[in-house]
């Protein structure tokens, strides 16, 4: 099997591209290569379906985002292409949005099972909500149970949204295909266009006897308690999907999503970086000098670490493997120990006569080795 043509590459355009670059260098492609210009041309063919499952990738923020970090082997199927179940059907209709409408060159609606498409299907839309994790709930993953406001299904009608099946009609004016045609002659030879039929809504049917209930629209306010899991080593502004729990659709259409976007709350001691978590470990003088063994906080409660003796302010402890897992499977982060001392700001008469006393001493005088003066930059780079 061939190996896949980076996105980008197949578009013609930079990784920096806007929305709008990709969405006109896929219309150009897509008019390149539609199978009504190029007659029997499979190469054609098989390069204007590339064209639209890179287009479908690149045109959707969070599929982009994820394309861009890790290629071809992150999207497991999240993309579309004939190679991830998008079929020809799905590129007419998803070409017809670029151009406005439904959209065809001659007879490329019948070459594909186009033309009268049938009834439309709609969809409910999504609902978004937020959740806020601790850092050790994104530590382990959860499982949360939430309580939303949505659209259901009328449960007089099962939502279809009249009194009775015979109480709905099939549309006359598009033949219960939901859709009109037009035809029109442009520079690029015939064209046509289908658009949603205007007496209908798309549907191919009217009701003539509407449901009391739902007053038509086949879709009653209600609640829903939903349960979910959310995987170990997300971060702040995530976004899941649970798939099919939003509001849901007329005519038995297809359920919304849940997006569960993710708000983490901020830990009062550990800093996040990526999957590695810092910690401010302040020490004394005295402890500095001589070393000492302190408890630090950890994502399951407590670590025993050991400060070496003269150990230098700025000095970072790293414990590998303390941090946080990686949503992707890639192991665990490091808990990175940053060490400070702290200096007192006032002193009484005693410790004054004991700090000058070791002032004086060869041991106590500044004489920084080159790794000591080099401290400085590495602290900085490592936490720029």
């Amino acid at each position: 099997m061939a190996e896949k043509r980076d996105y980008y590459e197949v578009l013609g355009v930079d990784k920096t591209a806007s929305e709008e670059e990709i969405k006109k260098a896929y219309r150009k492609k897509a008019i390149q290569y539609h199978p009504d210009k190029n007659p029997g041309d499979k190469e054609a063919e098989e390069k204007f379906k590339e064209a639209a499952e890179a287009y479908d990738v690149l045109s959707n923020p969070e599929k982009r985002a994820r394309y861009d970090r890790f290629g071809h082997a992150g999207m497991s199927g999240a993309a579309g292409g004939a190679a991830g179940g998008f079929s020809m059907e799905d590129i007419f209709e998803q070409f017809g949005d670029i151009f406005g409408g439904r959209f065809g060159f001659g007879g490329f609606s019948s070459m594909f099972g186009g033309g009268a498409r049938g009834q439309r299907v709609t969809r409910g839309s999504d609902i978004r909500i937020r959740v806020k994790l601790s850092l050790a709930e994104i530590a382990h993953g959860v499982e949360k149970r939430v309580k939303i406001s949505k659209m259901m299904v009328c449960p007089d009608c099962h939502g279809r949204g009249a009194a009775s099946e015979a109480d709905i009609k099939t549309c006359e004016h598009c033949n219960g295909t939901g859709v009109v045609t037009k035809v029109q002659q442009t520079i690029l030879g015939q064209m046509q266009t289908q658009q949603p039929c205007p007496y209908c809504n798309g549907e191919g049917r009217r009701v003539v006897n509407p449901c009391k209930k739902c007053s038509g629209s086949g879709l009653v306010k209600g609640s829903e308690e939903i349960s979910f899991k959310i995987p170990a080593g997300v971060s702040d502004g995530m976004q899941l999907t649970v798939q099919g729990k939003g509001n849901a659709a007329r005519n038995g259409g297809i359920n919304g999503n849940l997006l569960v976007v993710i708000e983490e709350e901020p830990d009062p001691q550990l800093e996040r970086d990526g999957d590695d978590l810092i910690y401010s470990l302040f020490i004394s003088i005295p402890q500095a000098v001589n070393g000492c063994q302190v408890e630090i906080p950890a994502i399951d409660g407590k670590l025993k670490i050991k400060v070496e003796p003269g150990t230098q302010p700025g000095k970072v402890l790293r414990l590998r493997g303390k941090g946080l897992p990686s949503v992707n499977g890639y192991g665990n982060g490091d808990l990175l120990v940053f060490v400070q001392v702290w200096i007192p700001k006032k002193l009484d008469k005693e410790e004054k006569e004991m700090m000058a006393k070791l002032e004086a001493s060869e041991n106590f005088k500044a004489n920084p080795s080159q790794d000591d003066k080099n401290l400085f930059e590495r602290v900085k780079q490592f936490f720029s």
